[in-house]
């Protein structure tokens, strides 16, 4: 904040009260479709997505504009912000009266909407009315305007009942309006625009302003407010619609209830703000998310009837919360979500002072999005589940999502102010006395890491980093195994009375490698900015989404086609591991060592498929869980399996992997960049060059493992395809596994090309033996390809790191040697990681290719020439770019006995 005397107390309190008036009248205008939203929605017929869609509406043009008003009121003063945003709503809101469709009544709500953005406005104006140690109790007083959504629950609907729903819109418009108005002819500017203005300096720029929101702390603070704020807002809007069903009170009574949520949520701010000037705002967070987690707890519960089967008989009960115990526990959510908005907004001028607007615009914002995207959300999750509770459910996911990472980050900065302290200290108190630092406690970031010293590698690094790597590679296997699990389980959907067509099946075989190659971009960056050891954690454990929840979608044949669609997307989670996974290991190791290093932990990482084709099919013939995994599905042929067993046998063994992976794992502080630091890789051409060889292998090894299964059953009905699945993806990985050192010691790039030439062979003798209807021939050109690509694998990744230490030495001439290697070891590592996340696209396109060319011309063979022109291409580039005299790797890979030296 600039400069500048603090205002006298009378024009403070005038600021803090008229704006704090102001936001109350917006909250009850942008809230206004709570009420009469359930009118609107019974004259319209609407559904329940519908109805959800309407009433959000409105918070999302409030949440998308919140970043451009405190922008605005940044440059041109609150007053005259506040008061034409004012004056605009109450026109929007009055048009509402004139809709005469479902799309006019959703163009209406748009306007409406910008009620909403009032808070970002007050927040920037008055903050600066304000001093540090005080702006807690001020802006937490100031958002005891949410309190307006409580004022129309209590109102709206006895105007509803004596006017009807038009009335409300007219009232509520003309308020709005009015208010606008007086705003503007009451209010004083701020001071810092006044200061501004009177010395003729014009406004921040918008680069100035949005500089701050390329830190990730600010989009944490937006995730606690998408909760507190947007959590807050949905369930204002849904509470209404939700007490009416589930309890079947009328409207003025859900008003009633769902006001004492709101009321709760509003008026206690202020309350938080002052706990957060005396307390800290992180500590009241705590509070909030620690307490939250119960009540959502409590209220995710549904009615349940059970039955005990005890010595003398059935044992029946059940649990239901009444109305007023729900309406007890939603007041104690909602006082403790009012701590949580005070909280996150207390952090905001402290950290960013001179830029609330827009930091403050786009946490507002967020949660604003919240408040737009949880109601269309509880409406599908209730036409998907059937379930009222399910609403509670998705808060308490969030919420505890929000809490972790506030504590990991809590923790990482602690580490990173006191760490050599906090390394000093046993793990228990009670280990005081046997406690010999360095000695008994491993540590878990390693500041100095030198594996290119040879004294260095052999007394210590070796050591380190084969225990990384010893734990990465069963983590890795898990998480290639739950990724492709779809690939033996659809073969088995028909026969256990799943409807799916073969196109629906085909998709479902295809929709994993999507998302797991999507999540791969993502997860290649993950590593330098959150440590190997807790990304490894937390990826691993994240496998335990879809393995249990494909055991439980299996054991009912009703189960919609849309459950099975987005678990075959979760699946994707674990192809996302296989970036982070590879791009940690490949800091660890000495450049010589890398191509083994990495082929050994993609090699045996993709044994997971073959592992789990070989498992799957053998562990659902028998119920090893007991009662605790089910009931077997019938077969049409009499048999019995049990499906579920192929997501549950996964269970422990993640548990035990994200175990290993926290307690053994290390992170290296060298790793550590920034996501701006690592997006240098997309100005490599080389970046590009090798994402179109990695698809042509890792995507060929990936995709024919997820379709060999089902082509098999279709173009040769009387094998039993499921026998033979697992040998090419076994093939494939333990060859990657295994040539390693080949790369390594001829060079990658004159593997590759040889590579590619055994790949278009290998189609060839499928086409023949697809042609002459000889399974041998198709087998064994299908062993062909993993066996080809799981050496491309490894070859095309040894490549990576003798491409970027030449191009490195060429960009960089001026840096010394210690910052070339780190440069070229910190892109090579991103390179890898971001090349693994395109090469999985191949596992979404080869299905799907297959697919559609059997729907369009009853065979495979169009899809099969289609890869061998495509396999032509990546061969002609090896050459072209690397292997020909003159090529990039040409005098390395010629001139040097084991591995290429640093391009100095």
């Amino acid at each position: 904040m600039s400069e500048h005397p603090i205002p006298s107390r009378s024009d403070q309190q005038r600021a803090l009260w008229l704006s704090t008036l102001a936001f109350t009248l917006c909250f009850a205008v942008w809230t206004i479709f709570s009420i009469i939203g359930i009118t609107i929605k019974a004259e319209l017929g609407l559904s329940e997505f519908e109805y959800g869609l309407l009433i959000a509406t409105p918070v999302l043009t409030g949440s998308l504009t919140r970043l451009i008003l405190g922008v605005w009121t940044e440059r041109y003063g609150g007053r005259l912000v506040f008061a034409a945003q004012m004056v605009l709503t109450g026109l929007a809101t009055y048009a509402l009266t004139l809709a005469d469709s479902y799309a006019t009544f959703l163009l209406a709500a748009l306007g409406v909407g910008l009620a909403g953005g009032s808070f970002i406005i007050g927040v920037a104006y008055v903050s600066k009315w304000f001093p540090a140690e005080k702006q807690g109790l001020a802006l937490g007083t100031f958002g005891m305007g949410n309190v307006g959504a409580a004022v129309t629950k209590f109102l709206a609907p006895f105007v509803l009942v004596a006017m009807g729903w038009q009335g409300v819109a007219e009232i509520w418009a003309t308020a709005i309006a009015l208010m606008g108005v007086a705003f503007y002819l009451l209010a004083k500017d701020d001071p810092d625009f006044a200061e501004r203005r009177a010395r003729g300096v014009q406004g921040p720029t918008l680069a100035e302003q949005f500089a701050p929101l390329k830190n990730l702390q600010v989009w944490r603070f937006s995730l606690y407010y998408f909760f507190v704020f947007g959590g807050f807002v949905a369930l204002a809007l849904w509470l209404p619609h939700y007490l009416v069903a589930v309890y079947d009170v009328d409207v003025r009574t859900a008003g009633m209830a769902a006001a004492s949520f709101s009321l709760a949520a509003s008026v206690f701010r202020a309350y938080g703000g002052a706990l957060s000037d005396r307390f800290g705002a992180r500590t009241v967070m705590y509070w909030t998310f620690g307490f939250s987690i119960v009540f959502l707890f409590m209220l995710s519960y549904p009615p349940t009837d059970y039955v005990i089967h005890g010595k003398d008989g059935a044992i029946a009960f059940s649990t239901r919360m009444d109305l007023w115990p729900f309406v007890a526990t939603i007041f104690a959510l909602g006082f403790f979500m009012s701590l949580g908005k005070a909280a996150v907004f207390k952090h905001i001028p402290v950290y960013y002072p001179n830029h609330v607007g827009a930091v403050g615009g786009l946490v507002g914002m967020i949660g604003g999005l919240g408040g737009f995207v949880l109601p269309i959300v509880f409406g599908a999750l209730l036409d998907l589940t059937g379930v009222y509770t399910s609403c509670f459910v998705l808060l308490l996911l969030v919420v505890m999502v929000s809490l972790a990472w506030m504590h990991m980050s809590v923790r990482a900065m602690e580490r990173q102010a006191q760490g050599k302290a906090l390394d000093q200290l046993p793990a228990f108190p009670e280990l005081k006395e046997i406690h010999t630092p360095g000695k008994t406690e491993m540590p878990r970031v390693i500041e100095d890491w030198r594996p290119e010293d040879p004294a260095f590698w052999e007394g210590k690094g070796k050591r380190i980093a084969r225990r990384n790597l010893w734990i990465s590679i069963p983590a890795l296997t898990l998480a290639f195994a739950v990724w492709m699990v779809w690939s033996v389980v659809i073969a088995r959907l028909p026969a256990i009375g799943f409807q799916f067509t073969q196109d629906q099946l085909f998709w479902l075989a295809a929709l994993p490698a999507l998302s797991g190659a999507t999540l791969r971009i993502f997860y290649s960056f993950m590593v330098p900015i959150f440590g190997g050891r807790l990304w490894t954690t937390l990826s691993t454990a994240s496998l335990l989404v879809p393995a249990m929840g494909i055991g439980y979608a299996v054991q009912n044949p009703q189960t919609p086609y849309l459950i099975f669609v987005v678990l075959a997307l979760l699946c994707g989670l674990g192809g996302g591991n296989f970036a982070s996974s590879m791009a940690n290991i490949s800091f660890f190791f000495p450049r010589a060592e890398k191509g083994n290093a990495m082929a050994l932990n993609a090699g045996l990482g993709n044994l997971g498929v073959s592992l789990m084709q070989f498992l799957v099919p053998v562990i659902i013939t028998a119920g090893v869980f007991g009662a605790l995994g089910g009931q077997p599905q019938q077969l049409s042929d009499g048999g019995q399996v049990w499906m579920q067993n192929a997501g549950f046998i996964w269970v422990p063994f993640i548990l035990m992997a994200t175990a290993a992976a926290w307690l053994g794992m290390n992170d290296l502080a060298d790793a550590k960049s920034s996501f701006r630091e690592q997006a240098v890789i997309f100005s490599r051409r080389h970046n590009w060059i090798m994402c179109l060889l990695y698809v042509g292998t890792f995507g060929s090894f990936i995709g024919y493992s997820a379709a060999f299964p089902m082509l098999t059953k279709l173009a040769f009905p009387g094998v039993n395809a499921l026998q033979y699945a697992f040998l090419g993806p076994l093939i494939g990985a333990l060859s990657r596994a295994g040539s390693g050192w080949l790369a390594d010691r001829m060079g990658g790039a004159r593997v590759t090309f040889w590579v590619f030439a055994g790949m278009i062979a290998s189609v060839l003798v499928i086409i023949q033996g697809l042609g002459s209807t000889s399974f041998m021939l198709f087998f064994l050109g299908f062993m062909a390809l993993f066996f080809f690509s799981g050496v491309g694998n490894a070859s095309t990744f040894q490549m990576i790191p003798v491409i970027m230490r030449k191009e490195i030495a060429r960009l960089c001439p001026q840096a010394d040697a210690e910052e070339r290697r780190r440069r070229s070891e910190r892109e090579s590592a991103a390179i890898i990681a971001f090349t693994a996340a395109i090469g999985g696209y191949g596992g979404f396109f080869i299905p799907k290719a297959f697919g559609s060319s059997i729907q369009l011309t009853g065979g495979a063979g169009p899809a099969l020439w289609g890869f061998l022109i495509f396999y032509l291409i990546c061969i002609a580039v090896t050459w072209g770019v690397y292997t020909r005299r003159g090529g990039l790797l040409h005098d390395i890979e010629h001139g040097r006995a084991a591995v290429a030296a640093p391009a100095e």
